[in-house]
């Protein structure tokens, strides 16, 4: 009997061993960040959790999502808003576009399209009582809300990436919203996320089995759906059918936790991310003052040819946990998470 006790001591200690082994190599928890950027920081902008960015190649404008955490994820309503900053504006300013919209807002993942000369918006937003999209029109001056959008299937809904003015794809970062599945999908890397259709009328799952599935955009030119999951350290490659469902092509090994997704004019994927996701989980609860920061950059040229070049690392001291990098022209704009100020870097 004792010896049958012994065993399965040591089997459970074996499998604790193993899993924080595991969870410990997952998340970069021994990788060294060494500071690298060729070029300089040109402007920190005052602005609370610049989560997510993104850019109006055509009218030279960024919109930026801002939240103001002192938690994440929050356990009490946050407000935050939707800002425009004019890039051909050498002083970056930035100008609060949602001033009256009068639900309680905390947008997270947003997208933009332009159609004729008013472009459509929308922004995942988390309020104490539901998620939704909330779906905007801007016409270069004005912002004027339409309507929001819920759903059962927004179980943590994270970013969205705009088909058209009416369809679009969502990620779920989590399957479980609490208890020992959300532990296991944090700590364990467990596969359960999904990515999320809305065709005009309707949801429905278009992919699953994913590691904490975050940032999402559309190729256009090559009919791509790119799936960042940063549990994996990877970005997962779709192809896009006419119904909305998705075909897994592949997934892109990052090397860090990416976060959101921007494309530039070359088709070239810009990812910030977190490369120690253990440090950036106690930042963000708090327990830590800093968390490192990544930019890398994606050249991909079709299945199994591609290039991850990393741009940007530095351990935190200057901006913690990166989310996004937004490039336009010689800028990136890099957003995050909870920080007080986003960067603009000039790259040489």
């Amino acid at each position: 009997m004792r010896r049958l006790i012994k065993r399965i001591s040591l089997v459970i200690l074996v499998l604790i061993t193993g899993f924080i082994s595991h969870t410990l190599i997952s998340t970069g928890f021994f990788r060294t960040i060494k500071n690298q950027f060729q070029g300089t920081i040109l402007k920190k902008v005052p602005l609370p959790g610049a989560e997510d960015i993104t850019i109006s190649n055509t009218d030279h404008f960024a919109l930026i999502s801002s939240t103001n955490r002192a938690v994440y994820p929050p356990t009490e309503q946050e407000q935050g808003g939707l800002y425009l900053m004019d890039l051909k504006n050498k002083k970056f300013s930035i100008k609060l576009l949602t001033a009256s919209f009068d639900k309680p807002f905390a947008p997270h993942g947003i997208s933009m399209i332009k159609k004729d000369s008013t472009y459509t918006i929308m922004a995942v937003n988390h309020t104490t009582n539901e998620h939704s999209v909330e779906v905007f029109t801007f016409d270069g001056q004005n912002i004027n809300h339409l309507r929001s959008l819920t759903d059962a299937s927004m179980i943590s809904p994270n970013d969205l990436v705009m088909i058209d003015e009416n369809r679009f794809y969502f990620t779920n970062d989590h399957g479980y919203s609490k208890g020992i599945g959300k532990l296991l999908e944090e700590y364990g890397g467990l596969s359960v996320a999904n990515v999320v259709y809305y065709d005009g009328n309707s949801f429905k799952e278009v992919a699953d089995g994913i590691a904490y599935a975050n940032g999402i955009n559309f190729d256009l030119k090559r009919n791509l759906i790119y799936v960042a999951s940063p549990r994996g350290f990877l970005i997962k490659v779709y192809l896009k059918k006419n119904d909305g469902s998705l075909d897994f092509i592949e997934d892109i090994p990052c090397g860090t936790g990416v976060d959101n997704i921007e494309i530039d004019g070359k088709g070239n994927l810009w990812s910030g991310g977190h490369p120690n996701l253990l440090r950036f989980k106690a930042y963000a609860k708090g327990k830590k003052e800093t968390a490192p920061s990544e930019i890398i950059k994606i050249e991909y040229r079709g299945k199994g040819d591609y290039t991850v070049e990393k741009i940007y690392v530095e351990d935190g001291k200057i901006m913690s946990g990166s989310s996004v990098a937004a490039p336009f022209e010689d800028l990136i704009l890099v957003g995050n998470v909870m920080d007080d100020e986003f960067l603009i870097l000039k790259k040489e």
